[in-house]
């Protein structure tokens, strides 16, 4: 291991920042909204991206560490200190009005990226304990049925018209918002209860829903220590941290289409139907993330040996500022739309 490797450590400014801010309350507040949207976006409008390489021999002895890994599985205790302590607010119910918008923003932040980022990589590792971690992660987020439709759902289905989380070129984000959620929620339906068949188990052992169990048992403890009040409180957090992933979501495979064949399958997923970003704030923060390209082309693929691909589409900024700009859909499509054609051209 590098001295190098210990920037993702970094990551961990986005949770700390938002311990800050509940504790601080006030201007503070927004915490985590300062670092992930303020800070890092203007970072690297002045940092060009950089496809840095490292030799394949490098990355795969990096698999192998378990420094990368417990930096992943330290989230789980993490998001549930930051958890506990809003909770804890809520139910003291001191917090302004001002307060208690921007903590929900702030908690939600922590939600999106400690949550679901996070139980998105460990989500796809191969041994049940990462993927119990994954669960624990996603839980709070209100979002349990993530892992099952992203990786037997969107990830066979990505850039095609039967893929939800995939936007299409011209859709606003928040049309995208309703289509992904929805038709990912009742695909996760779909997919659990087929596995579940499969498995020959009771209806009651569909993983999606066992884990509304776990969230419903989440939320009464909410409701039952901070009141009505601090339980919306708490839903509209978890929504926050919904709404982070899936404008990742929209940004990730914007306008990118796989090619039907005369057979009336869909050409292969490469590395060509994923937008990539190789900003190194951005890459740290979300731990690789952001190499999507990498990440569908080889799904197996840990996050400290994704690579950078030289046919992968790049986006012009990184994450944060490409997720603000998506909010303004016009301005969105003059950036992006010309870009998409230009691919399709190629």
């Amino acid at each position: 291991m590098k001295f190098s490797d210990l920037r993702y450590l970094a990551a961990y400014l986005i949770p700390l920042s938002c311990l800050v801010g509940l504790y601080f309350g006030g201007w503070a507040s927004p915490g985590s909204l300062y670092i992930g949207f303020l800070l890092v976006p203007v970072i690297e409008l002045f940092v060009p991206a950089s496809p840095r390489r490292e030799e394949e021999a490098v990355l795969q002895t990096k698999s192998k560490l378990p420094f990368f890994d417990n930096l992943l599985y330290l989230n789980v205790p993490v998001l549930y200190l930051v958890v506990a302590y809003f909770v804890w607010l809520l139910g003291l119910g001191e917090m302004t009005t001002f307060e208690t918008i921007f903590s929900v923003i702030n908690v939600g932040i922590v939600l999106g990226v400690c949550g679901i980022n996070v139980a998105h990589e460990l989500g796809h590792r191969e041994d049940s304990f990462a993927r119990w971690m994954a669960r624990l992660l996603l839980i709070p987020v209100l979002y349990s049925h993530f892992t099952l439709e992203h990786n037997y759902g969107h990830h066979l289905k990505v850039a095609t018209p039967e893929d939800p989380a995939t936007a299409r070129k011209n859709e606003p984000v928040y049309r995208f918002y309703y289509r992904s959620v929805v038709q990912g929620y009742l695909n996760a339906w779909k997919i659990g209860n087929a596995m579940r068949i499969a498995a020959g188990r009771p209806e009651w052992m569909n993983e999606v829903f066992l884990g509304h169990i776990a969230q419903f048992v989440l939320l009464a403890f909410v409701a039952v220590l901070t009141g009505w009040g601090g339980l919306i409180a708490y839903i509209c957090a978890a929504l926050v941290g919904i709404i982070a992933l899936e404008s990742v979501n929209y940004i990730e495979h914007y306008g990118l289409v796989r090619k039907r064949l005369a057979s009336g399958r869909f050409e292969a997923m490469s590395e060509s139907h994923s937008w990539n970003s190789n900003h190194e704030l951005g890459r740290i923060m979300l731990f690789e993330l952001v190499r999507h390209a990498d990440h569908h082309y080889q799904t197996t693929r840990k996050y400290q040996a994704l690579r950078h691909l030289d046919k992968s589409p790049q986006l012009p900024f990184g994450y944060p500022m490409s997720i603000i700009l998506a909010l303004v859909p016009p301005l969105w499509f003059s950036i992006m739309n010309p870009r998409v054609d230009q691919l399709q051209r190629d």
